[in-house]
C-alpha cells in the first residue's frame, strides 16, 4: 500500500467516525491536515503526468500544446 492509499484510508475512516457523530475536535483537524497532504501530492502528480504528456491527432501530427512543449523543452524532454 502507497503512502497515497494510507493517506485516503486514515480519511476515510475518520469521514466514517464524522458520518456517526463519534468523531472528535483532534480528528477534524487531523482530517483536514490529511486531505490538504492528499490533494497536495494528487496534484503534484497529475501535473507531472500532464508535463510529460505528448499529444497526437488523428493523422498522427504532434499537437501537444505549447505551454507544455516549453515546460518539456526545460526539463530536457524534448529536442525540438
Amino acid at each position: 500500500m502507497n503512502e497515497q492509499d494510507k493517506l485516503l484510508k486514515k480519511i476515510n475512516e475518520l469521514a466514517h467516525k464524522a458520518k456517526d457523530g463519534t468523531i472528535t475536535k483532534e480528528e477534524e483537524d487531523q482530517q483536514a491536515e490529511l486531505r490538504k497532504e492528499y490533494l497536495k501530492n494528487f496534484r503534484e502528480s497529475f501535473k507531472s503526468q500532464i508535463e510529460l504528456m505528448q499529444v497526437y491527432d488523428k493523422d498522427g501530427n504532434e499537437v501537444t500544446p505549447e505551454k507544455v512543449r516549453e515546460i518539456q523543452r526545460k526539463k530536457g524532454l524534448r529536442d525540438d
